[in-house]
């Protein structure tokens, strides 16, 4: 949940630092710092609120030198204020750290450090890592890789590092547990970042650390890894297939606009190379190893957060309808807290846009622990999930930049589909003519997103009437009742306007007594086989004179007559509109926030990866 961006090497490291620090603000957005060494001492500026706040403060400042750290901060330890903000130095001003996670142990290392005669100036836990790291250097007389290695073994909890020395301009100190770290290796330079968006501009060539790694990055030596254990790493060099184009706005107002008009491609590119309607075949190439195990998983159970555990709710009704395999969704953040019950032939599927939740980590390791057969689902290369699982399927949705996750949703929900349908297809619980209908829908859903899209100012015009709403309730029936719960995430994330999802049939046991002039009710009311009984629910909200915005199939005469709004998706299979019936409601939010002037982009209190319990 914060940014981390370093260089060293022949460029001035400030304007690196910065470009990438706003690449990274979507990570967090409370504070922003840097820390440079300009040859003589390491110059520190710091400032609340974002980065352009940031480089306005250091404009006439010096901001020389060719190694730099800096940070985007989401509070965890302390309120945002420029002393909370990291960098943070070091006691003796030699040293400064930038760190994203949390140090749980922080407050007992505090409390020996200050009897030592350590003063410290913020509330962070971040200042008294950097406190022990020099308090390790000053009593063992080591270098300051040495002492950073030795101080990591005293700390409970997560970290990405990295620390400079006002000494040594030739070298910085990286490392991480459980909170991401990438490097970034060109010709006689490096970066450091918490993911690839700043360093692609600049390098292909990446060294994704693992948990309890240390890496020296020295301009005269080169990089080298060691454990937290001191066993020499040799370091595994990747190419990022990340493109630079992909992490800019390309003429829309916002990052959530552009994700939710790339969905028609994003959708393509999730299933493009895996479905052949001529052979009418699915192949998941990540999940063959394991195909078997899959098939025959006695149970299935998705652990994820927010929006990632909708999509595992529209998986639950994917895999129990085409595979008849049973299916539990588990909050990823509550798993690992209630001693979960997990037999052999049992599989795991862990869902994340980022590959980084923390809490989706954490539930992987406990169900490996109890020999679960672990599957991923995430959207970025070289992630720590992707790393965690025995297997899985990347969404290929790229970049998402917007903290409200828009493409990334209907890339998992694609991903689930086609899981589902291949499983179903080896267990022969799908017949022939419905496999074949499926995957020919399937193949047709970009071109059917493409089409809702159109009504766009249809959507604007009704977010401008309920623009000013207070609440808002979201119904669905079946597989459309996680589209509800996502249309009311999506609301309350970006417009602050508190909102609802419900089954629609649950409406009537509490909700209902919400139900005025003054609240819309969101209801996806599309042709299917609880279409009947949705319209009743609507028609118990007209009757207690409620506003009932409905995403109804297209040609519907019955819903269009008793709604105060319609929008109208193209017809597709039942289990396939989660795929359309999302974008009405994406677009809803996005018009909505924008209106009430609302930071779309990066709204309050949240970040994009959860890296933090």
């Amino acid at each position: 949940m914060c940014g981390i961006v370093a260089y060293i090497g022949h460029r001035d490291a400030y304007p690196v630092v910065i470009k990438g620090l706003q690449r990274l603000e979507y990570r967090g957005y409370d504070s922003a710092g840097v820390a440079l060494n300009c040859g003589e001492e390491l110059n520190l500026y710091k400032k609340q609120g974002k980065v352009a706040e940031l480089e306005a403060y250091a404009k006439d400042l010096d901001t020389s030198g060719n190694i730099g750290i800096g940070h985007t901060r989401w509070a965890t330890h302390g309120e945002p204020n420029d002393v909370n903000a990291h960098p943070h130095p070091s006691g003796n001003g030699k040293f400064a750290l930038v760190h994203n996670g949390i140090i749980e142990n922080y407050a007992v290392i505090k409390e020996e450090l200050v009897k030592r005669g350590h003063v410290f100036q913020s509330e962070t836990d971040t200042e008294v890592l950097m406190h022990l790291i020099e308090d390790v250097m000053d009593k063992q007389k080591c270098n300051l890789f040495t002492a950073v290695r030795i101080a990591l073994n005293e700390v409970v909890g997560a970290y990405a590092i990295v620390v400079i020395s006002k000494d040594n301009k030739n070298e910085l100190i990286a490392a991480r547990k459980s909170s991401p770290l990438v490097i970034g290796i060109g010709k006689n330079e490096y970066f450091c970042a918490s993911d690839a968006t700043p360093i692609v501009e600049y390098t292909k060539n990446v060294v994704y650390l693992d948990d309890g790694e240390i890496a020296k990055i020295n301009l005269q030596e080169g990089l080298k890894l060691k454990t937290i254990k001191n066993q020499e790493i040799t370091p595994y060099v990747q190419e990022l297939e990340l493109k630079l184009e992909a992490l800019e706005k390309g003429g829309y107002d916002h990052f959530m606009l552009k994700e939710i008009y790339e969905q028609p491609r994003s959708i393509h590119d999730c299933m493009r190379g895996r479905i052949n309607l001529e052979d009418q075949l699915v192949s998941l190439g990540g999940i063959l190893e394991y195909k078997d195990q899959i098939v025959n998983a006695n149970r299935i159970i998705f652990v994820a957060c927010g929006t990632s555990w909708h999509a595992g709710l529209v998986g639950e009704y994917l895999f129990e309808e085409l595979a008849r395999t049973p299916v539990e969704v588990e909050y990823a953040s509550e798993f690992r807290y209630r001693n979960p019950v997990i037999n052999e032939g049992d599989v795991v599927i862990a869902i994340s846009q980022s590959g980084e939740t923390a809490d989706t980590l954490a539930a992987i390791e406990l169900a490996k622990s109890k020999g679960a057969l672990i599957v991923g689902i995430c959207n970025v290369v070289g992630s720590s999930i992707s790393r965690a699982t025995h297997c899985g399927s990347y969404t290929h949705a790229g970049p998402e930049i917007g903290v409200a996750s828009t493409k990334a949703f209907t890339a998992q929900v694609t991903v689930l589909t086609l899981m589902a349908l291949m499983i179903g297809r080896e267990k022969d619980t799908i017949s022939n003519e419905r496999f074949t209908r499926l995957l020919i829908d399937l193949h047709n859903i970009p071109d059917k997103v493409e089409s809702v899209l159109k009504s766009d100012a249809k959507i604007q015009h009704i977010a401008d009437i309920y623009k000013d709403a207070p609440n808002a309730l979201y119904l669905g029936r079946g597989i459309n009742f996680p589209v509800a719960l996502e249309g009311a995430l999506k609301l309350k994330e970006i417009s602050y306007i508190h909102a609802e999802g419900y089954p629609a049939a649950e409406m009537k046991h509490g909700p209902i007594a919400l139900i005025d002039e003054e609240m819309p009710t969101v209801v996806i009311a599309t042709k299917d086989a609880s279409y009947e009984k949705v319209v009743s629910n609507i028609q118990e909200v007209k009757a207690r004179k409620g506003k009932v915005i409905a995403i109804v199939t297209k040609g519907d005469s019955v819903v269009s007559g008793i709604a105060d709004h319609v929008v109208e998706i193209p017809k597709t299979d039942d289990l396939l509109v989660p795929l359309i019936a999302t974008i009405p409601l994406q677009l809803l939010s996005y018009h909505i926030a924008v209106m009430r002037g609302c930071n779309v982009d990066q709204p309050r209190n949240l970040a994009k990866s959860v890296t933090v319990e």
